[in-house]
C-alpha cells in the first residue's frame, strides 16, 4: 500500500506566474503539499497559459504545464476588496503563501507576515522577488537572464574570444524556485516547532550571486578573476574538459586524484600515471596543454560509444548530447525520468518526473489546472455558501 507523501496536509496559497516561482512550488506539489494557485479571473490568469509556441489545446500551453503539475487553480482578484477578503479567509486555514511577484508588491498587497499574523500566526509568507524586498531595487522588474549578465554567468560560460553567452536554460529562475521551496519549508519547520511564523525572502539576484561560490571566494580572497577556458575545461582539475573522439567529442572529469591513474591504465598508458609532470592536480594543470594532445589523440582512435563502453563506469566520462539524445538516453527510462499525465480533452502527454523520490510513495500525475478549475472546490470547502459564491462572481471578485 503506498504511503502518504510528506507533504500530505500542507496547505500553500500561491500568489504566482511565469517560471521561478512556479517552478518551486510544483516541488511542493510533488510530495503532496496542496498548492492552490491564485490567478486574476478578469486578466487571463498566469500568463505562461498564453506563452508559445506549442500548446496541447489552444488553453493549454506546453510551457505552463511544465511549471504547475499537480496544483489547484483558484480564480480570485486580489484588487477588490471582496477578493481581498476570500484571501484571509483562505489564510486561516493555510501554513504558507507563496509568491514570485515584484519586490515591491507584497507589501502593497498585504502578503506580508505582518499583514497577515492577525489571521493566523502561524502562517509562512515566502516571497521570490528579483531584487529583494528592501533597498534601491525592490521596485526594479528583473528576469533571468538579466541575472545571469549582472551576476558574470555570461563570462564563465561558451569559448574563449567569442561573444558573451548565456547559460542554456533558464538556471537562476528555477534555483530560485528551489530557493524558496526551501526558505518555504525552513519557516514551516520553525512555526510547528514555535507557533509563529514569519517572511522567508530569496530573490533571483542572490541566488544568481550564490551560486558563483568557488570562483566569488577566489576573486573575494587572491582576486583571481575567472575567464572561460577553451573546451570547456574546469578552472583548477585536469583532466577535465572536452577531448576529441574518432566521431566527434567526449568529456572526461578525472576530479579526484585516483581517476588519474584509473584513466592512465584504461588507455594503456599506465606510465602517464607515474610521470612527474602529471602527478597530482597541481602538476597537471601546469601541463593542461600536454595533456589535451596527449588525450586528443589517443581517444581519436575510438568512436564516444566505444570509449564509454570501454571505460565502463571506472572512468567519469560523457558523451555531448544534444537535448532529444538526453531524453531518448536508455539511462533515463531506467530512472523512470519521463511522466506520462493525461490530460483531458486531450489525451496523454509526456513531462519530466519529479527527481525527488519519496520511498514507498505513489508519484501524483495531476494536469496542470484550468484557469479556475478548483474555486467552487476550495471556497465550498472553508464553508462558503453557493449564494455567497454567486454574489462574488456577480463582483468579478471569482
Amino acid at each position: 500500500m503506498s504511503t502518504p507523501l510528506p507533504l500530505d496536509g500542507v496547505r500553500i496559497l500561491a500568489v504566482e506566474q511565469y517560471g521561478a516561482g512556479p517552478f518551486g512550488t510544483m516541488f511542493l506539489a510533488d510530495q503532496g503539499a496542496e498548492v492552490i494557485k491564485i490567478e486574476n479571473p478578469n486578466t487571463g490568469g498566469d500568463f505562461a497559459r498564453e506563452v508559445g509556441p506549442y500548446f496541447f489545446t489552444p488553453d493549454d500551453s506546453e510551457f505552463f504545464h511544465a511549471y504547475n503539475r499537480n496544483k489547484k487553480s483558484l480564480s480570485l482578484d486580489l484588487s477588490k476588496p471582496e477578493g481581498k477578503a476570500v484571501f484571509h479567509d483562505l489564510v486561516k486555514d493555510a501554513d504558507a503563501v507563496a509568491s514570485n511577484l515584484r519586490g515591491d508588491v507584497p507589501e502593497k498587497l498585504g502578503f506580508t507576515y505582518d499583514a497577515l499574523k492577525e489571521t493566523n500566526p502561524k502562517i509562512i509568507c515566502a516571497h521570490l522577488s528579483a531584487y529583494g524586498r528592501e533597498g534601491s531595487r525592490a521596485d526594479w522588474p528583473g528576469f533571468d537572464y538579466l541575472m545571469q549578465a549582472e551576476a558574470g554567468y555570461f563570462s564563465l560560460t561558451g569559448e574563449p574570444n567569442t561573444p558573451p553567452t548565456r547559460f542554456g536554460l533558464s538556471v537562476v529562475d528555477q534555483m530560485t524556485g528551489l530557493a524558496l521551496a526551501y526558505a518555504l519549508l525552513a519557516g514551516l519547520t520553525g512555526a510547528r516547532a514555535t507557533g509563529i511564523g514569519r517572511d522567508m525572502d530569496v530573490s533571483l539576484f542572490d541566488i544568481a550571486m550564490s551560486n558563483t561560490a568557488y570562483p566569488s571566494i577566489w576573486y573575494l580572497n587572491e582576486g583571481h578573476r575567472q575567464e572561460r577556458l577553451p573546451r570547456s575545461a574546469h578552472p583548477s582539475l585536469t583532466p577535465c574538459q572536452l577531448y576529441t573522439s574518432k566521431d566527434g567529442w567526449i568529456y572526461i572529469m578525472c576530479n579526484k586524484e585516483k581517476f588519474w591513474p584509473t584513466l592512465c591504465h584504461s588507455l594503456g598508458k599506465p606510465e602517464w600515471a607515474t610521470d612527474t609532470r602529471f602527478v597530482k592536480f597541481k602538476d597537471r594543470l601546469e601541463n593542461r596543454a600536454v595533456i589535451q594532445d596527449m588525450l586528443d589523440e589517443i581517444l581519436s582512435t575510438k568512436t564516444t560509444a566505444e570509449w564509454l563502453t570501454h571505460f565502463d563506469g571506472k572512468v567519469p566520462a560523457s558523451a555531448i548530447n544534444d537535448l532529444g539524445q538526453a531524453l531518448e538516453n536508455p539511462f533515463v527510462a531506467e530512472r523512470q525520468g519521463i511522466q506520462t499525465i493525461n490530460l483531458p480533452g486531450y489525451g496523454n502527454y509526456k513531462m519530466l518526473a519529479t527527481p525527488i523520490l519519496s520511498a514507498g510513495s505513489e508519484q501524483p500525475a495531476k494536469p496542470a489546472p484550468k484557469l479556475g478549475q478548483n474555486t467552487d472546490e476550495i471556497l465550498v470547502g472553508i464553508g462558503y455558501t453557493e449564494e455567497k459564491l454567486q454574489q462574488l462572481r456577480n463582483a468579478k471578485a471569482i
